[in-house]
């Protein structure tokens, strides 16, 4: 969110007239939220620096677009998604996940799921984590963006629907579908792990 007593629409007046001063300040301003953005959707074979800069770029020169309609973050926000979407494409993208793609630790933590009803130890918890992003990895990039922010984020529907532009149904089918392709990648290492066990 953009500080209280902050007039973005007067500082993107004076940004699209050419006011440096008011440039830098958007820039500051927006940076936060950019960053925090960009560090959630990072495509992996690309920079942190490099992409906010390549959303700030893409603020600056679709400035004269901004109608005001809704927030500024909310307008930057949709922006910086579209151009993360855009870094995700562009990554070759595997679409199955193989019981060789795991680490050690990834790798008991399949076990366990594959054996055990029980919650995992908190000693598994950094592997889960991992072997969530890596379910994550084989999605579409906007379903895997779509995933992030709605179950790992928490955001909700309203901001969803800010960011994305997408209607809730939409957005409720996509994520349900998406949330089915992880279990089926999840099935498959579950299957492979009982293989390896006998």
């Amino acid at each position: 969110m953009l500080s209280a007593g902050f007039d973005a629409h007067a500082c993107v007046e004076r940004a699209r007239h050419g006011d440096e001063t008011a440039a830098r300040l958007l820039v500051e301003r927006l940076t936060p939220l950019v960053l925090k953005i960009v560090r959630a959707h990072l495509p992996q074979r690309t920079s942190e620096e490099d992409l906010l800069q390549t959303i700030l770029m893409k603020v600056f020169a679709k400035l004269d677009q901004y109608s005001g309609a809704v927030p500024l973050e909310h307008w930057v926000s949709r922006v910086a998604v579209n151009t993360c979407i855009n870094a995700l494409h562009h990554e070759r993208i595997r679409p199955e996940l193989r019981w060789a793609d795991l680490t050690e630790e990834q790798e008991q933590v399949v076990r366990q799921l594959a054996g055990s009803e029980e919650e995992l130890p908190a000693s598994h918890q950094i592997a889960a984590r991992e072997l969530v992003e890596k379910l994550l990895e084989r999605l579409e990039p906007r379903d895997r963006m779509l995933i992030t922010l709605l179950h790992l984020e928490g955001r909700s529907l309203d901001e969803l629907r800010q960011i994305t532009g997408w209607n809730t149904t939409r957005i409720k089918v996509r994520a349900f579908r998406a949330r089915q392709r992880m279990k089926k990648h999840l099935a498959t290492l579950l299957q492979e792990s009982k293989h390896e066990q006998t």
